[in-house]
């Protein structure tokens, strides 16, 4: 399968280690797999699944990053099958986080069928193989 993980960051190199380790799990698997920017939202239609790894913006509210709903509103998504993927930063809430992150993909009609906070890196390639089986 060919999937793309998008590393969308509120922060510089935010979530780029959690990215490339989903992307090295996803490739253990046998899938062909290109971790993206932002800035290559229009290449996404071409996937046929899409990871988004993320992390929110703020400590309280669970804010996404400015380029999140740009991106998504951007690239023509819709009936696309994805999985959202957290970045844990703080104690609260990181739940309220996802569901927000997970609304903004359904918003623009993807299916959302992978959902996880991840702790680590190690944790981030642990669901990777588990994506796609």
């Amino acid at each position: 399968m060919r999937i793309a993980v998008m590393n969308v960051s509120a922060r510089r190199n935010g979530t780029k280690d959690y990215a490339k380790a989903l992307a090295n799990g996803m490739e253990s698997m046998g899938h062909r797999v290109d971790v993206l920017e932002p800035e290559d939202g229009y290449k996404l239609p071409s996937y046929e699944y899409i990871a988004i790894c993320a992390e929110a913006a703020g400590f309280w509210g669970g804010k996404m990053p400015e380029a999140l709903p740009k991106l998504l509103a951007t690239a023509s998504l819709a009936g696309k099958k994805g999985a959202a993927f957290l970045k844990k930063t703080g104690p609260f809430f990181i739940n309220k986080a996802l569901c927000n992150l997970m609304r903004a993909m359904e918003k623009e009609g993807m299916l959302v069928n992978w959902s996880e906070v991840l702790l680590s890196p190690d944790h981030a390639n642990a669901m990777g193989k588990r994506v796609g089986a």
